[in-house]
């Protein structure tokens, strides 16, 4: 049976292309916000930029950067051919700078009164990724 055939199928998973250049950036050490300024569309350094301001105290730094991640991300999701609906696998390493950004937006809208935002992207996680969600409700990012 093909996703056609089945009805109760859903929409497929998207898979964000990789920035290679970005992420090794990232991974070699350096800053997450020298690569958010070298590429300035990768979720990635974005969410790190978030982590780490909440991570310091300051939620409202956290959002504007969570902010900017999640809207890079939904860019990319969409020129990737999705719709608005529809998994995000976690398991996809290139769709982990979203999926944190998007984590980061609602645990800062958490933090700083905005109950509705917060709501809206806790469940926007768990619709985009389960996976996502249980890993980063449990690690603090």
């Amino acid at each position: 049976m093909t996703d056609r055939d089945n009805l109760l199928a859903g929409p497929p998973a998207t898979y964000l292309l990789e920035n290679e250049e970005a992420a090794e950036a990232l991974r070699s050490g350096a800053s997450p916000s020298s690569v958010a300024a070298r590429f300035p569309a990768y979720s990635a350094a974005w969410a790190a930029l978030a982590e780490a301001a909440f991570a310091a105290g300051d939620p409202v730094m956290a959002y504007a950067y969570a902010r900017t991640g999640y809207h890079r991300g939904l860019d990319q999701l969409r020129r990737s051919g999705w719709h608005g609906t529809g998994p995000i696998p976690w398991e996809h390493e290139p769709n982990r700078g979203f999926l944190r950004s998007l984590s980061m937006l609602g645990r800062a809208a958490d933090a700083i009164g905005e109950d509705d935002e917060a709501q809206r992207c806790d469940q926007f996680l768990r619709d985009s990724s389960a996976a996502a969600a249980a890993a980063l409700r449990g690690s603090g990012t």
